[in-house]
């Protein structure tokens, strides 16, 4: 005999069928035979609860529903099933759950409409941010001794020292991507020696910067999303404004001087590593030896070169801290929404990055530097 839920149509002397339903109809049995019973075609005139062993509120559910869609009456109920069905009986509804769908045009139109809204609200928020941020730095001008010092020398070593080792390997295999690739494709012109210019003045003003820029983003501006926005979730921002203390001045402030201040540091340092595996390539690709390729580079490498990336990298650093802090004090109602934002916050930051150097790109080659 079948511990589990099961079900039989009965034909009776009389010529009606009866649907005898037998054993366990609880919330944990009654799963393997459930849409069987709700796929149950041709009419039957009963529904019959004499050889049900146990039931539960599902397992009634189950019985009216069944015995309401083909206008059977229940049968041979115990006084618990008795109970239970006159409970669910009145819950009943046969309305219609799936929603009408609107026309496609109309469709386009709303959702276009949400995200229009959508842009307003966030660019509000945006400058409600951005002014708070002004409003606290001004706030520690005036008051210095409030400024988070432990704060900034913490958020200084997160973004800056602890991310060396990964900025320098990445810059380093970049060098000498840059340095094979581009002595291959010189050496068709007879001009492999310019790898030297190749490998110094790309990594100097452009791939150091962007790319540090990038691994910030990525490393830093996310944590700084995800610390916030769990914060935020947890209560602890709200419980910082109870006792006076303003999150924009101890969390947000220290984050953006940290990411500022260290951006031109790792830009420089990753152009340097990018340089020395250039180098080594070099010496064994081309046969330039690696301290004459070091030389060379202070030749041919303008000096513009490296204030284009000093200009550069604080205005990453800049938007890279942006995105991460005004993403994490986004963050509301689950911890579902954690994750959203810090993904939002990486996105738009590399976003922004990538745009802005290119503007960055077409100023300096108007300016001559280029």
């Amino acid at each position: 005999m079948s511990e589990g839920a099961s079900f039989s149509l009965q034909e009776q002397d009389d010529g009606t069928t009866v649907l005898r339903l037998a054993g366990p109809y609880l919330v944990s049995t009654i799963g393997p035979i459930d849409q069987d019973l709700r796929a149950l075609e041709g009419g039957f005139s009963a529904v019959d609860l004499g050889d049900v062993s146990q039931i539960d509120t599902v397992g009634a559910w189950m019985a009216c529903t069944v015995a309401g869609a083909h206008d059977a009456e229940i049968r041979n109920a115990s006084d618990r099933a008795s109970r239970l069905i006159d409970a669910v009986q009145g819950s009943i509804n046969k309305a219609e759950t799936t929603p009408e769908r609107d026309p496609l045009f109309r469709r386009v139109a709303m959702m276009t409409g949400e995200r229009v809204v959508e842009f307003g609200h966030n660019l509000l928020d945006l400058l409600s941010f951005a002014g708070a941020i002004v409003a606290g730095f001004g706030r520690l001008l005036l008051h210095p001794g409030r400024f988070p010092h432990k704060a900034l020398f913490r958020q200084l070593e997160l973004v800056g020292i602890n991310a060396l080792p990964i900025i320098g390997l990445m810059s380093f295999l970049i060098g000498i991507v840059i340095a094979q690739q581009g002595a291959v494709q010189l050496e068709q012109f007879g001009a492999e020696t310019l790898t030297v210019n190749l490998v110094g003045r790309i990594t100097m003003r452009e791939l150091g910067v962007l790319m540090t820029a990038i691994m910030v983003a990525g490393r830093s501006g996310s944590a700084f999303a995800a610390q916030i926005g769990t914060m935020k979730l947890t209560e602890e921002v709200d419980a910082m404004r109870t006792i006076g203390i303003s999150p924009v001045e101890a969390l947000v402030l220290p984050r953006i001087l940290a990411a500022v201040l260290m951006m031109p540091l790792l830009g420089f340092y990753s152009a340097c590593v990018a340089i020395v595996g250039g180098a080594v390539v070099s010496e064994f690709a081309l046969g330039i030896p690696f301290w004459n390729f070091l030389e060379r580079i202070q030749d041919v490498v303008p000096t513009y070169d490296l204030w284009v990336g000093l200009i550069k990298a604080p205005v990453f650093g800049l938007i890279v801290a942006l995105a991460g802090c005004y993403q994490g004090m986004q963050v509301r109602g689950n911890s579902e929404e954690v994750g959203s934002r810090t993904t939002k916050a990486v996105v738009q930051a590399i976003f922004m990055v990538i745009v802005l150097d290119a503007f960055f790109a077409v100023f300096f080659t108007e300016i001559g530097w280029g």
